[in-house]
């Protein structure tokens, strides 16, 4: 579980509730259904407007990732890889079958087969490139649907607050009602830019950075299966591979 997370969003909640309280204001001045509704509900509009379902799910499906990323073991994969140079270099390509069915990750286990298989490196290479192609095209759209939520947000707030003025404006006669209208005018803006950038700004960039890691893991594996299938000595693998761990 990456920590750094959750104690990063609500450090900046308790900031700003903080911030809130220390100013002689009231919390509960900031809880808005009316505004929650536009905003939120206007982004969320927006946001599928934009994006394709697929997109838009995928989306949505990538942000467990913030709190929990996927496992990127540089050391661990090429260990792994250099093992399996050892193993070919010994008993033939042949000799990785059983290697196939131990790998818990599909495009490691499509690269093996690839090799397994006989393939040649150039040809193993340009196979695993083009899944690497597709794979992070797809994710980098689906980790940019929380960037145009970031990029809507604040102008949902605007409009939020407009129409709370346009109600103020409305009930100029009956001062009973301005309250009610000035309350979502403000707190809808505070809504749209709080959003924006303590969430979907942060977890748009957060997930970029995973995806990104993932790319460099995959990048990894076809250099490690194209050094083995041109024969390369295992030890010269492992040290040309080793500029992939920070």
């Amino acid at each position: 579980m990456d920590r750094i997370s959750p104690i990063g969003l609500i450090l900046g909640l308790a900031a700003i509730l903080g911030g809130q309280v220390l100013e002689g204001g009231n919390v509960s001045s900031l809880l808005q259904v009316t505004a929650f509704i536009i905003v939120i509900g206007g982004t969320l509009g927006a946001v599928m407007l934009q994006n394709s379902p697929a997109v838009f799910l995928a989306g949505v499906r990538l942000l467990p990732w913030v709190f929990r990323p996927p496992p990127t073991e540089f050391q661990g994969l090429l260990d792994r890889i250099v093992q399996w140079g050892n193993t070919a270099r010994r008993g033939g390509l042949l000799a990785l079958e059983s290697a196939i069915v131990a790998q818990p990750d599909g495009y490691t286990r499509k690269g093996l087969q690839l090799l397994v298989d006989g393939a040649e490196p150039a040809v193993l290479r340009a196979a695993l490139e083009l899944d690497l192609q597709t794979y992070e095209d797809f994710h980098r759209q689906a980790a940019r649907v929380w960037e145009s939520a970031g990029g809507y947000a604040p102008t949902i707030g605007i409009l939020g607050a407009v129409l709370g003025l346009i109600h103020v404006m409305e009930n100029l006669s009956d001062p009973s009602k301005l309250g009610a209208g000035i309350a979502v005018a403000f707190v809808a803006t505070i809504y749209g830019v709080a959003s924006a950038n303590l969430l979907f700004l942060p977890i748009a960039n957060k997930l970029k950075s995973l995806v990104a890691r993932q790319v460099r893991l995959r990048e990894m594996v076809i250099d490690g299966l194209e050094a083995i299938a041109s024969g390369e000595n295992p030890r010269n693998i492992g040290m040309r591979l080793e500029g992939y761990i920070a």
